[in-house]
């Protein structure tokens, strides 16, 4: 069976099947909000439909890069920062694949930063989860974008001088179509968040707190959160970018205040994923570039043709 084989493949999946034999078990450190997220990937995916063979898993460099391995699925664990360039080509090539892109604050909101931006602004249609947990902690605990300003690190001893990223803010500025906030602490709403950020057309962004026993006691476990959908203090439409905007403003505020504020901040409807504006404009072939592999008759072309008949 292959990536193009089992796609649309109708058939009862069991969250079991995402879970590898071969691999060793995660080794995290205990208490680490890292297992939070395989767990709630793991419940999501058979819930959306989708089976071991029709998903790939992009990872970058950190302990959230070990998703990949203890995750079943088609993998590539990419370089510092790079996760989002490959899964946006993977999804391009083959648009029936369910892409998910995941690496941590440091990741995600430093190196990757650029990338993380524009893929946003371009609406790929994929999920990118960003392992927030305010510090570095595979190098072993230095400061990272969004580690609260004051923190002191083994590269900042004398507290970090500057304010700290404000991902879903940058996430919303950037062009994002879906964004919401969970917790490692509330594994039923980090399990819904990741059903429909999977199920929605476009780039979805989900900053998932995740606590670091080891190097960022600081931020203890994000604990007490409160669901912005299940508090009549917070009441706000999601479909509004001004109002989620305000929202999102409020929320990272507050994460720094000790108050933990967990839910779906943003949700644009009606636009088009990156792949379908490009099929629209003709610049894109409809059928999946990548099963031209598969096809001995399959006519390459490259784009380099073109421009040099342009010049001859």
């Amino acid at each position: 069976m292959t990536a193009f084989s089992a796609i649309g493949e109708e058939r009862e999946i069991d969250r079991h099947e995402f879970t590898p034999e071969v691999e060793p078990q995660p080794t995290w450190c205990p208490g680490c909000g890292d297992f939070a997220v395989l767990k709630a990937l793991k419940q999501a995916m058979p819930e959306v439909g989708r089976s071991p063979e029709e998903v790939l898993l992009v990872t970058g460099i950190g302990c959230s890069g070990k998703l990949s391995s203890y995750f079943e699925s088609y993998g590539y664990h990419a370089i510092h920062g790079r996760s989002l360039p490959i899964a946006r080509a993977a999804k391009l090539a083959n648009p029936g694949l369910e892409v998910v892109a995941a690496g941590g604050d440091g990741d995600g909101y430093g190196i990757g930063a650029n990338h993380f931006m524009h893929t946003a602004r371009e609406n790929h249609d994929m999920t990118y989860i960003v392992f927030n947990n305010e510090i570095f902690g595979l190098t072993k605990g230095q400061t990272s974008p969004t580690s609260p300003k004051g923190h002191k690190s083994k590269t900042q001893p004398h507290g970090s001088a500057k304010d700290p990223v404000r991902p879903m803010s940058l996430s919303l500025a950037s062009g994002a179509s879906y964004i919401a906030r969970t917790a490692a602490v509330n594994p039923r709403q980090a399990k819904e968040i990741l059903v429909e950020a999977i199920r929605h057309d476009g780039f979805a962004h989900v900053d998932f707190l995740t606590q670091c026993p080891t190097w960022n006691k600081d931020a203890k476990e994000y604990v007490p959160y409160t669901d912005v959908q299940d508090d009549d203090e917070f009441d706000f439409d999601v479909t509004d970018r001004r109002e989620a905007a305000e929202a999102m403003y409020d929320a990272e505020s507050r994460l720094y205040e000790g108050e933990v504020l967990t839910g779906r901040f943003y949700r644009q409807r009606n636009r088009l994923p990156y792949d379908e504006e490009k099929q629209a404009t003709g610049e894109m072939p409809s059928e999946p570039l990548a099963e031209r592999y598969f096809d001995e008759d399959a006519e390459w072309e490259r784009a380099a043709d073109e421009l040099i008949s342009r010049h001859t």
